[in-house]
């Protein structure tokens, strides 16, 4: 039984998008898996770390990787997200972490959200990917005067701990040369990460995957997996694949009774997104905007906003418990009043574009990379917390990287994400477990 409504799944329904409907991504060259095929490692799920530990594994180790997607390239969360390049992948703070594990491995940690940024870069560079980079950083915005302590607090953990610059910005001066809004009351500039396209990112690592001999299959959902003679075998709609090796990358999207350990182990969250029309010089002017690094707001159920580069405004928020048609209507109601209440000089700025997607949360806040202890021939990398286009294409070159023997037990990745957490106690009750987690978080913002 699956966890949402079947509509957030059904994978045969075109995305509505802005990202989408701008740069479609060339699907022509990724078909249906047909027959009966073989190869080393199977992958399952054509999003930012399936298609990282394709590239990874056929251009750097000359291991034959094939990619299953469900819809089309890009169809999930890796094609349908805000574009924020930013760490970090959990929701603790520094100081929780530092509790929980340590100076050392938090320290390890935000090394590897670092090098998950700059990935991406090297990837573009490398690739030939043009994924229209913008912004030099991220902001966080300050909801209530309040939380100007915290970032004060985080702005000495960045530099001190990490050596991450930031910039700790007063309200005046904030609205003199960022934007003004409600609900501001200073703000942290981050001097790490970056606004990216989601769809032309996703569009360039699927190209380059190709390029380096990876084969990768579109409308490929995996509806069944066994494991016969120590080989692994994934049957999808008109064909069935062997492997010796899988891996799983899906993230959010995870079908239930896929993999019965891993089902227990994530929470797939809604969020949505709305976009509006290209806003003009005078519109811009009535909120001071200058500004083209993405920015966040400091609440726990936080959105997410930045001005892209045709001049539409993104703005984005967590969503419901249901998924359906139906409630995906409820919330974009919702949203859009919440953007005509941070924006109020927008009132009349109409929204042309929504969406919605799956983000993953884990038990312990951070994300999990590794291998079933169970059966060492299948791997996982899930649980970005909203920060997955840095943190999903890192995870799989990791994965490629250990599997194909660089590195031994797992070396490279902070031991603070690898292996499986602890799993949620009881599976079917885990939509409650994020309403009471949503209730407590509002009561938190309000403080």
């Amino acid at each position: 039984m699956a966890l949402y409504h079947p509509d957030i799944y059904d994978a045969s329904r075109p995305v509505p998008s802005y990202w989408e409907q701008n740069a479609p991504l060339p699907q022509h060259r990724f078909q249906p898996l047909q027959n009966e095929q073989r190869c080393e490692v199977a992958i399952i799920g054509g999003g930012y770390t399936g298609l990282s530990a394709a590239l990874h594994l056929a251009r750097d180790y000359g291991i034959e990787a094939r990619v299953l997607e469900a819809g089309h390239i890009g169809w999930g969360a890796s094609g349908r997200n805000g574009g924020f390049c930013c760490m970090p992948a959990t929701k603790l703070s520094i100081a929780e972490l530092i509790r929980r594990y340590g100076v050392e491995e938090t320290q390890h940690f935000y090394r590897a959200q670092r090098e998950a940024i700059e990935l991406v870069e090297r990837l573009s560079e490398e690739e030939d990917i043009d994924y229209e980079k913008c912004g030099d950083g991220i902001l966080e915005v300050a909801h209530k005067a309040s939380r100007m302590r915290a970032l004060g607090e985080d702005q000495g953990a960045l530099k001190k701990l990490f050596g991450i610059e930031s910039d700790l910005i007063e309200k005046k001066a904030l609205q003199a040369s960022y934007f003004d809004c409600a609900e501001l009351e200073g703000g942290l500039k981050v001097h790490l990460g970056f606004g990216l396209n989601p769809i032309k990112f996703v569009a360039g690592l699927a190209q380059a995957a190709a390029r380096r001999g990876a084969v990768i299959h579109g409308k490929s959902a995996v509806s069944g997996w066994e494991k016969v003679n120590g080989l692994h075998r994934l049957i999808t709609p008109q064909g069935t694949l062997c492997a010796d090796r899988v891996i799983v990358a899906v993230n959010g999207f995870i079908r239930e009774q896929l993999n019965p350990t891993l089902d227990a182990a994530a929470l797939p969250a809604i969020s949505n997104i709305i976009v509006t029309r290209a806003l003009s010089e005078d519109e811009l002017k009535a909120h001071a905007w200058q500004n083209t690094s993405p920015a966040v707001t400091t609440k726990a159920l936080h959105n997410y906003f930045r001005l892209l580069p045709d001049k539409r405004f993104l703005i984005g928020g967590r969503g419901d418990y249901r998924g359906s048609d139906e409630s995906g209507k409820i919330m974009r109601s919702k949203l859009e009043a919440r953007f005509r209440q941070l924006f109020p000089h927008w009132q009349e700025v109409p929204v042309t574009h929504f969406w919605r997607g799956l983000v993953c949360v884990t038990r312990s806040l951070l994300p999990r990379i590794g291998r079933l202890e169970d059966d060492p021939s299948v791997w996982y990398g899930f649980g970005y917390h909203g920060n997955g286009v840095c943190n999903a294409p890192w995870a799989g070159k990791m994965i490629a990287t250990n599997l194909a023997g660089a590195n031994r037990d797992l070396a490279g990745i902070p031991k603070v994400m690898r292996g499986l957490s602890s799993s949620f106690v009881f599976p079917g009750l885990r939509l409650w477990m994020l309403r009471a987690a949503y209730a407590y978080y509002r009561v938190k913002d309000a403080v």
